[in-house]
């Protein structure tokens, strides 16, 4: 059974030279992993915000990032941050994963809170804390083996704040170094993300401060390291979903971290700020994902911290967001995107992309909701479920494991 607007929508996009069945076949594909640390306690760089429910350890969090797939049907994984969700069983922790219905996403070794690395971790002057980050990102790499995951997402807090602070070519060379040793330890069939960002928390310079530093070291490395684009490491202004085609082009692009960007990192909503820069980004994420000529391995992930929003209510409304954003980019007609672009018509080229932007796909998304046996308003039905009730009078005092 299928709604009346859902029946409008359809015919409005057949009359377009939209395929109903294969655009509801791939909203119905649509992977998008959740953030472990998206359930805990955090804040910023002031301080630590505490939230009635929050979870305390990797096994809440898993039933978090669960409840989450429960409701949207397109978040089957989580990813981990070691030690924040260490465990001394991890084979248990897989398999509670596998309980909940979902599983065990990328592996993120944290290299950046510890005292020691407090003048920077692979790109540290002391080789003694050089091999103390390398170790602790070779074990991420044996709880890859165990827990099934494929992916070892880096992101690193190295940088100087002051001139004359680091040696720039020397440290460039420890990084390599070191990521040259983990790599060789990976699996055949597991990746390295390379993360960039371009401030914080050193602001002088960073080790690894764009795409470009990012994309060298992942080239030199080998095949198996690639490019990951967060979207609150850029200035503000910067066109992201150009970087996202030339990475695209040039096989490198691997991961995507979504936030949003409006102040330096990633602890606002992707999607409440400026919508029409992620469906900009997701069209070009559809252009490769539909050309049959490029080949695409691209890790979709939230990487977002929920400081002020409920925590899970925060994720349901991130999937929705994504959903709705690549919803929008599979109805672009790309033929008439196409001919406009090569007969240089700008403005007609222009409203190709305007005219799918502004299409209510909700319609649509709920339609796919109900077929994969999901309820077609998410948010709504995870609150009248009783969930955020039960974890809030369960989980009430005990220690909290990770950034709090």
């Amino acid at each position: 059974m299928s709604s009346p607007r859902y029946n409008l929508l359809a015919e409005d996009l057949e009359k377009r030279g939209v395929e109903i069945e294969g655009l509801k076949a791939l909203l119905k594909q649509q992977h998008i992993e959740t953030p472990s640390w998206g359930y805990g306690n955090s804040g910023t760089r002031f301080g630590v915000f505490a939230q009635t429910g929050a979870a305390r350890n990797a096994p809440e969090r898993l039933e978090d990032a669960a409840t989450v797939h429960r409701f949207t049907g397109v978040a089957p994984t989580v990813a981990l941050h070691i030690p924040w969700d260490k465990t001394d069983d991890w084979d248990g922790l897989k398999q509670y994963a596998a309980d909940l219905g979902i599983g065990i996403g990328a592996i993120n070794p944290n290299v950046f809170q510890d005292q020691e690395y407090k003048l920077g971790s692979v790109c540290n002057h002391d080789a003694e804390i050089r091999r103390l980050a390398t170790d602790h990102m070779l074990e991420c790499v044996e709880i890859m083996k165990v827990t099934g995951s494929k992916l070892l997402s880096l992101w690193f807090a190295d940088g100087t704040n002051f001139p004359g602070q680091g040696n720039f070519r020397k440290r460039k060379r420890w990084m390599y170094k070191s990521l040259q040793e983990v790599y060789e330890t990976l699996a055949d069939d597991a990746r390295m993300l390379i993360e960039y960002k371009f401030f914080e928390p050193a602001f002088y310079h960073t080790d690894l401060a764009d795409w470009g530093t990012a994309y060298v070291m992942a080239t030199k490395l080998g095949p198996k390291a690639q490019v990951l684009i967060d979207l609150g490491h850029h200035p503000q202004g910067t066109n992201i979903e150009y970087i996202v085609a030339y990475l695209i082009d040039e096989g490198q692009l691997g991961g995507f971290h979504f936030n949003c960007r409006k102040y330096a990192d990633d602890d606002l909503t992707v999607g409440t700020i400026n919508p029409q820069e992620l469906f900009l980004i997701y069209t070009e994420l559809v252009a490769a994902e539909l050309d049959p000529d490029t080949e695409t391995d691209i890790a979709y992930m939230i990487d977002q911290s929920h400081n002020l929003k409920p925590k899970v209510e925060a994720s349901i409304q991130s999937v929705c967001n994504l959903q709705m954003a690549y919803a929008r980019a599979l109805i672009v007609d790309r033929h008439a995107l196409a001919d406009a672009q090569d007969a240089g018509e700008i403005i007609d080229a222009e409203q190709v992309l305007q005219r799918a932007y502004e299409t209510d796909v909700s319609p649509l998304l709920e339609q796919v909701r109900l077929e994969i046996g999901r309820d077609p308003d998410p948010l709504m039905a995870y609150r009248k479920s009783g969930y955020f009730e039960k974890i809030s009078a369960a989980r009430v005092g005990g220690e909290s494991q990770g950034w709090a």
